[in-house]
């Protein structure tokens, strides 16, 4: 039976920043206030100096199981996600076998059960030719549809039109869309190989995977959305330009959302010059104009969600040449940790912070009773110190892939604590359970 007391804690909730108390009982939070005294048999969590934050929920991961297990499973990189106070995940549907069957969404699913450390959900993935199985996908089993319209594994480009329209017409559930132009992309591509022979250097990525790239897909994707009233997010978003297609200010009401990844936020393309195909990643990083673009769009409302787009790959892959190199980097240890240092920074407030990767998610996707800090909802938290001044190297990274394109970078701050289900299943560096999460419920 899980019974604890966080005393003295700074809560950041709802717009909210304030020194309290918090109590958890079995699975939930029991009561939020000050001047809580101790039950018997109740581990007390000083909390002093600390925030405490609701769980983060990473609408974007790509955990590679099953198929690909020799870069990441669904166990070792939830275990990552959890040391980063990431207590609940959605995972994308490109893995091998790809998730575009209720079998395959129902193997995921019974795989997390059995190993996932956070909780989970898994997008069912459209293709050209599963039209019906989208359509009748499970409301309840499935977070949302992906559609790759840009390439991506195997055959999960989706750009019949036709398929598009019924899909986006169709649907009730939420659309999650990577959006670029393929044919402009490819075009693009050749012209580097015309001009650069095997030699791509990894500079010409954000020219190859192009702004054009972007903006055409995502605004013909706000296009259709409009006109079928679509409930459509934008998945990473990277360029000034696509910014205008959304709407600033709250979340709540709208029907087409826009999403940033930490890394697009973080790093831009003066970094492939030292890193290079560790932050090649589709859609591509873009310039620094771009990059405060996005913080001036989280700022005003127009990116409603804030997420990794988790993406492991071997250090051996990572070597290879710009054509070879598979895109993607893994992030989702350390996502919470680099947005506070960006709050340190001044980028963002600690309420904003929270809106954009824990409210926002559970909203957008209808997950029930969690991604707040409430009397009654499940006690999924995070409780970090904003003054533990520490550096990501490979040796700390918790990733199967065993890299991260932060090493040798100084973070701030540093997740502490985190609570999955009312359990403690991380402090200061231990897993204390092995007590595998949820599959998150929806109110739909």
């Amino acid at each position: 039976m899980s019974a604890y007391l966080l005393k003295g804690g700074t809560l950041v909730n709802e717009g909210q920043v304030f020194q309290t108390d918090l109590r958890i009982h079995h699975d939930r939070i029991e009561t939020i206030g000050s001047g809580l005294s101790a039950r018997p048999n109740e581990t007390v969590v000083d909390c002093e100096g600390l925030h405490i934050f609701p769980g983060i929920i990473d609408d974007q991961v790509h955990f590679r199981e099953p198929g690909l297990t020799h870069k990441a499973t669904i166990g070792s990189e939830s275990r990552a996600a959890v040391a980063g106070g990431v207590t609940t995940f959605m995972e994308m549907p490109n893995t091998n076998p790809t998730t575009t069957t209720t079998e395959q969404l129902d193997w995921k699913r019974n795989r997390a059960a059995q190993t996932s450390l956070a909780n989970y959900a898994f997008f069912f993935g459209a293709t050209n030719e599963n039209l019906e199985d989208v359509l009748r996908v499970d409301p309840f089993k499935t977070c949302g549809i992906k559609i790759f319209m840009g390439s991506s594994t195997g055959n999960m480009l989706v750009d019949s039109e036709p398929v598009l329209e019924q899909i986006f017409s169709s649907t009730p559930l939420v659309i999650a869309t990577h959006c670029e132009d393929e044919a402009t992309v490819r075009r693009n591509m050749a012209e580097a190989t015309s001009r650069f022979g095997e030699n791509i250097p990894f500079s010409e990525h954000p020219l190859i995977r192009s702004r054009e790239a972007c903006f055409l897909s995502s605004s013909m994707a706000v296009s259709m959305a409009r006109k079928h009233g679509t409930n459509l997010h934008i998945l990473h978003i990277t360029t000034a330009e696509e910014l205008a297609l959304f709407e600033p200010g709250p979340m709540k009401g709208k029907k087409i959302t826009a999403e940033a990844c930490v890394h697009h936020l973080w790093f831009d393309s003066s970094d492939y010059e030292t890193l290079g195909g560790q932050i090649k990643c589709n859609p591509a990083i873009k310039n620094k104009e771009d990059k405060e673009a996005l913080w001036k769009a989280v700022s005003e409302g127009r990116i409603d969600i804030i997420a990794t787009d988790h993406a492991p790959h071997t250090w051996e892959e990572k070597q290879h040449a710009y054509g070879q190199c598979p895109s993607g980097l893994p992030l989702v240890q350390h996502s919470l940790e680099m947005m506070l240092d960006q709050h340190l920074n001044g980028k963002i407030s600690l309420e904003k912070l929270v809106e954009n990767m824990c409210h926002h998610p559970a909203e957008r996707f209808s997950v029930s009773e969690r991604g707040f800090l409430r009397e009654g909802f499940m006690a999924d938290l995070a409780i970090a110190s904003l003054n533990s001044l520490h550096t990501v190297t490979h040796d700390t990274v918790l990733y199967q892939c065993g890299w991260s394109p932060l090493n040798g970078t100084r973070l701030q701050a540093k997740n502490l604590y985190t609570f999955v289900n009312g359990n403690l299943a991380y402090d200061r560096g231990q897993f204390l359970t092995d007590q595998p999460g949820m599959a998150i419920n929806f109110n739909r």
